[in-house]
């Protein structure tokens, strides 16, 4: 059986002003950094020995990979969704209309950008090729809220992009028999236990992303 230890990343200013934080490249901030420290601890306390460290190309989850001290694979196809030129923008300046056309419709792009149904694809296509490369150990990936509930969806075969919340630095695991995925954990977040916020303000607080 193999393993997929999907976490998101530690927190950035920005999740703590609550703004659309898609492919603008921002670092954590202390206490993302601290957050990612106490993932990786957690991680490696709780899981089988770990094969290879994945992330996303955005800082922010690279940052939170390299705390596994490990060589970290960079793969695009778990970047964080496209808001397009929603991204930056505070959550109460995207009206309600444009948020129900979001909810209503998993093919919906923000203005120049990308679909929740798009991420989904690309993060179920680089789920199931992790997992096979993986034998009978755990892949690392470091993530974003977007890729991390597509991958979730990917293990229960559901759509399950605005029914759930993901906090930063929280650990959800997927485990792999053949070609049968089944989620194990989902949004782990015990070990952040004093180490500062859990829950940030950005799109997920919505359940939106």
């Amino acid at each position: 059986m193999s393993s997929l230890v999907v976490v998101r990343h530690g927190r950035t200013a920005a999740n703590a002003r609550g703004v659309l934080l898609g492919h603008l490249d921002v670092e954590l901030d202390a206490v993302g950094r601290a957050q990612a420290h106490a993932l990786e601890a957690a991680v490696r306390a709780t899981s089988a020995p770990i094969v290879a460290v994945v992330s996303s190309p955005l800082i922010r989850a690279v940052e939170t990979a390299e705390t596994f001290g490990l060589p970290v694979t960079i793969d695009e196809r778990f970047i964080e969704v496209d808001y397009g030129s929603f991204d930056g923008m505070a959550l109460t300046d995207v009206g309600a209309e444009t948020w129900q056309q979001w909810r209503d419709d998993p093919h919906f792009r923000p203005p120049g950008g990308e679909s929740l149904h798009e991420v989904d694809e690309r993060v179920a296509e680089a789920c199931a090729d992790w997992a096979s490369r993986s034998g009978d150990g755990c892949v690392v990936i470091a993530t974003h809220v977007s890729p991390i509930k597509a991958a979730v969806g990917w293990a229960l075969g559901a759509e399950v992009a605005w029914s759930c919340h993901v906090d930063t630095a929280s650990i959800s695991r997927i485990d792999v028999m053949g070609t049968a995925a089944r989620l194990r954990s989902f949004n782990e977040t015990g070990h952040l236990r004093g180490v500062g916020s859990v829950s940030d303000r950005s799109v997920s607080d919505r359940s939106v992303s």
